[in-house]
């Protein structure tokens, strides 16, 4: 995709907008150093794996959208790994296994993450590897400061650990106990890993690019992906109950690399917002503008019962397609274009009424098969279990994990919005050696036959990241996103409606008190879904819950600041911004 370029802001670096403090005082300090928004979004992003090892981790995954203002040119850049060759719906069923487990061995896909952040400074940034890697080194090897909610996720899996996974117990464990709250936390292993690879790349000489591909082949095809194969043979205990080897290899991360392909995209109120294809579940979001562009939106109260109500309810729409039509392209056909249309979209919104839905609805198309899993729990809270999913804040303020998020936008008026994630040290055994766990995305697939996301080899789980893009008046103008697993693409639409529509600034939409959905089945382990459940923030009127409850909604409120983590930034009449995330007390966003 092509669009009128912004002219370049003199006076000033850029501004970066993570879910981390450490990660944008990196990133500004790559801006400041000269580097462009693909360096700083490499070096913020390697930073955030030492930061935020419960959020992500170096064998993570990776989508990010990218805006180059030398090109004009938008691109997706898919860094989420494949399920390896070995995993088959066969194989897992002789298992006893009815869904894939959410942690451990068998929910292993291709670590992405790296091939996609070297991608993006290989063919977009200026600096070395050395360069980026410089920060997240000096924390790997000294230690960054360990949040609470850091050494909480460690405190829960402690147990298994010292049972079951001693590879991690080294690494979180120092001294065979949970780290203190304050401490400095270093992972030299990691840092261990990366010296590693900046001697083999500095070894393969010639200039910047030789060496970011050097360091590629070394971690897909060299010591990285050897020490991989050799855990994967392994067994280890799984959120099954079971121990477990793993079918992962070194071929297949030989296999892979990371890609690009052009984001899909939808016109409203002025505005085009740009997402990745429905290998990821980002196209709910557009679906949903879709049903809610004739609705009077503007019209409504943001923080009143009609708006949330009206917006609940074309999100159970969207994601009910997402159930029955959403899966990786190269293996199955997706009707996109049929699922964004006037006259579909047109029959779809006539299904939302004054009540809520306590049914999932996916459409009808001509030609294409609706069918839904059937290993979803209906109606049940289930208990969070130590390691699984991706999950998000819980009605408790409770955190299982998660995601991260990094916008960057430079004086160039380059853009980036990247949502890394995956590897996260309570779901998998850290590999031997390196010093991180693989990812867990195969939880993503059904072992069900013949639907779009069912497992088969090569192919892409139906990931939940979902980063953001949108121009106005055809100029690129904002990078947002929010972590949060199947609540991405419900805080973003919200956070983007309230800007657009009702005139907040980005700070004031990031602000205002939010809301998601459990209506649909979870896409982590155990699969759960919860028909009409809507949880909203504390801070939402009375006359606001009252009046949900009052349409049918199962409403449940949560505390005051606990709806996921929004970030943004945005550029627009010479003068570039920044907001984060006050919920969790630990995004930020600088500017210079």
């Amino acid at each position: 995709m092509t669009f009128t370029t912004r002219p370049e802001i003199a006076g000033t670096f850029g501004v970066v907008s993570t879910t981390h403090w450490l990660a944008s005082a990196v990133g500004m300090a790559t801006l400041e150093r000269g580097g462009n928004a693909f360096d700083a979004a490499v070096a913020a992003g390697m930073t955030l794996q030492v930061a935020e090892p419960h959020l992500n981790g170096p064998g993570g995954d990776m989508p990010a959208l990218l805006y180059s203002a030398d090109s004009g040119d938008a691109k997706v850049l898919c860094a989420q790994g494949t399920a390896p060759a070995g995993a088959t719906i066969e194989h897992y069923r002789a298992q006893g296994l009815e869904i894939v487990p959410g942690t451990g061995h068998l929910a292993a896909v291709v670590p992405g993450a790296f091939d996609g952040w070297m991608l993006m400074l290989r063919d977009h940034g200026t600096m070395t590897l050395a360069q980026v890697l410089e920060p997240a080194l000096g924390y790997a090897e000294s230690g960054v400061p360990l949040v609470p909610r850091i050494r909480e996720t460690i405190a829960q899996v402690r147990d298994m650990f010292l049972a079951e996974w001693p590879s991690s117990a080294e690494v979180f464990l120092p001294g065979g106990d949970v780290p203190k709250p304050g401490a400095l936390f270093a992972n030299k292993a990691i840092a261990a890993t990366w010296r590693r690879l900046l001697e083999e790349a500095a070894a393969a000489g010639g200039d910047r690019v030789r060496q970011i591909d050097a360091a590629r082949d070394a971690w897909y095809r060299g010591f990285v992906a050897e020490a991989v194969d050799r855990f994967c043979r392994t067994e280890v205990m799984d959120s099954s109950g079971r121990r477990n080897r793993g079918v992962l290899t070194g071929d297949d991360m030989a296999g892979w690399h990371a890609s690009y392909e052009e984001p899909l995209s939808y016109d409203f109120a002025g505005h085009t917002v740009l997402k990745c294809g429905p290998w990821s579940q980002g196209p709910v979001f557009l679906q949903q503008l879709a049903l809610l562009r004739d609705m009077d939106l503007a019209g409504m109260d943001p923080s009143g019962p009609d708006f949330v109500h009206t917006v609940t309810e074309a999100v159970k729409l969207a994601y009910a397609d997402r159930e029955a039509f959403y899966g990786d392209p190269d293996f199955v056909d997706v009707p996109m274009e049929r699922l964004l249309s006037d006259d579909y979209t047109a029959a779809r919104r006539a299904l939302i009424g004054a009540e809520a839905s306590l049914e999932l609805r996916p459409g009808a198309i001509d030609g294409f098969e609706t069918r839904l899993a059937t290993a979803v729990t209906d109606g049940v809270t289930v208990p969070m279990a130590a390691g699984v999913g991706e999950p998000t804040v819980a009605k408790s303020g409770e955190t299982r994990g998660d995601t991260c998020h990094v916008d960057v936008i430079d004086r160039h008026g380059n853009m980036v919005s990247a949502m890394p994630s995956g590897g996260w040290l309570q779901s998998s055994p850290v590999v031997p050696g390196l010093g991180f766990p693989l990812p867990t995305r195969a939880q993503m697939f059904w072992l069900d036959e013949g639907l779009p996301a069912s497992l088969e080899p090569g192919k892409r789980p139906r990931t939940t990241l979902s980063p953001s893009l949108a121009l106005r008046d055809g100029l690129p103008y904002m990078a947002f996103g929010t972590p949060g697993g199947d609540g991405q693409d419900q805080w973003q639409p919200i956070f983007f409606l309230r800007h657009v529509l009702h005139g907040m600034n980005l700070q004031e939409a990031i602000d205002a008190p939010s809301f998601h959905s459990e209506h649909f089945p979870s896409s982590f382990y155990p699969r759960q879904s919860a028909p009409g459940r809507l949880v909203v923030e504390g801070r939402f009127p009375e006359a606001t819950i009252s009046g949900l409850r009052d349409r049918g909604h199962e409403v449940e409120v949560g505390p005051d600041w606990s709806e996921g983590r929004m970030c943004a930034a945005s550029q627009d009449d010479g003068l570039l911004k920044a907001a984060s995330n006050a919920r969790g007390m630990q995004g930020y966003a600088a500017g210079r």
